[in-house]
């Protein structure tokens, strides 16, 4: 897929005319100078397949804010440019993609990549090329010391830190838990960090069944669910997996006993799947347009987006690109270039708050510290208009004792 400018059209470019006048032939004629290189971003996500959706709304929030940092005069002029590439959801393409966004295109920066596997693929192409990458998909291995590099920034949030809060606010003491998880790294990895929650808080585990990726069909995991006898069924897969499974899950009636959980209740699938099917399921997210009611810097995310999209709100994983490209456009600025070992460091000690609140990149791990909001979906009654999906439940503040520690993760003090 070829490369797009934020807005979809290629800046205007002013010639700069140099003060002194050429000799001989050219007497009397100014020379226009080289146009300032601008500041070429990659970003590999998965256009085409089941997490299209999100990915097309990250692409969407990416160019908004490549849009306001031209708008608002760039690096002294110097421009900003969005490379998308289709990652197709596949880590050898998503490999491809990135070298030749660092070798051919000569992309400063990645941000990108929306799988747990997809982003390992990309981070060893950039840290093996000493290239600043920031993901925006839920991961705990990228932040473990064994998949770390200074270059390798984490703007999602992961696992731990997602079901902890859905935990907290979810799980109740002697609660029996049933799962239903994706056989793959999202699935591991929320399962596992559902069942750390679980036993601190003293629920019980009643079973899990693990299934494959895109699944067509759950009905044949609902019977043996059930009979499990949980008090809550916790979905742990992304994309249409979740708006499928919880649809079958629906019409198996499983909400007559038991509580859906999930660990990201995502803005998209709650849309296609409809209110009904949704109705009561609690998970978490890293944002939800009505934060603008409190959070000053939510609302003029959701101003700067609906002016752009008709009226649209931005989404969850929208919001991930947002924060990542505008944060690192910010760090750029106060590096005064794009120096890849200025700009890391300039990252590290940035803190900014463009979408949610403020955040941070905690030390050791480069994890962003932020906000976690706990949702439920919104019974079709009590919706105010389309894209009023769900209630805010809870905020869980951001903070570095919601995180593994560095030392578990494998980092040296």
């Amino acid at each position: 897929m070829g490369g797009f400018l934020a807005g979809g059209a290629a800046p205007t470019r002013r010639a700069v005319i140099g003060g002194g006048l050429a000799l001989g032939a050219l007497a009397g004629l100014g020379r226009p100078a080289r146009a300032a290189e601008p500041i070429r971003i990659g970003f590999p996500v998965p256009i085409t397949g089941p997490f299209g959706a999100e990915a097309k709304d990250q692409v969407r929030s990416a160019e908004l804010a490549v849009r306001q940092f031209n708008e608002a005069g760039g690096l002294g002029g110097r421009m900003a440019e969005l490379l998308v590439r289709d990652d197709k959801l596949n880590p050898g393409e998503a490999a491809t993609r990135t070298l030749e966004l660092i070798e051919k295109d000569r992309a400063h920066f990645i941000v990108g990549a929306l799988s747990s596997a997809v982003q390992l693929s990309v981070n060893e192409i950039t840290r093996s090329r000493k290239v600043l990458y920031v993901s925006i998909s839920q991961s705990d291995t990228i932040n473990e010391a064994k998949d770390f590099g200074r270059t390798t920034f984490h703007e999602a949030l992961n696992p731990h830190m997602t079901t902890a809060a859905v935990a907290k606010h979810a799980f109740r003491k002697g609660s029996r838990i049933a799962y239903l998880a994706a056989d793959y790294a999202y699935g591991h990895e929320m399962l596992r960090g559902f069942k750390r929650a679980a036993a601190a808080i003293g629920a019980e585990t009643a079973g899990e069944i693990l299934h494959p990726f895109g699944a067509p069909d759950y009905s044949t995991f609902m019977p043996r669910l059930r009979a499990m006898r949980p008090d809550i069924l916790c979905i742990c897969n992304f994309g249409r997996d979740q708006a499928n499974a919880i649809k079958q899950a629906n019409d198996f009636g499983m909400k007559r006993a038991s509580r859906l959980v999930v660990p990201v209740l995502l803005h998209n699938q709650r849309l296609a799947a409809g209110p009904d099917a949704f109705e009561g399921v609690v998970g978490a997210a890293n944002y939800f347009w009505r934060l603008e009611e409190t959070v000053p810097s939510a609302r003029a995310f959701n101003d700067a987006f609906r002016a752009a999209h008709g009226g649209a709100v931005p989404t969850d994983y929208g919001a991930y690109a947002y924060t990542a490209v505008r944060a690192l456009l910010m760090a750029v600025t106060k590096a005064g270039g794009t120096d890849t070992e200025a700009v890391v460091t300039a990252l590290e000690g940035l803190t900014y708050d463009v979408a949610k609140g403020p955040e941070h990149y905690r030390a050791c791990d480069h994890q962003a510290v932020q906000s976690v909001l706990v949702l439920e979906s919104k019974k079709k009654s009590e919706m105010a208009g389309e894209a009023d999906l769900f209630t805010i439940l809870a905020i869980e503040p951001g903070s570095e004792a919601a995180l593994r520690s560095c030392e578990e993760l494998g980092h040296r003090a």
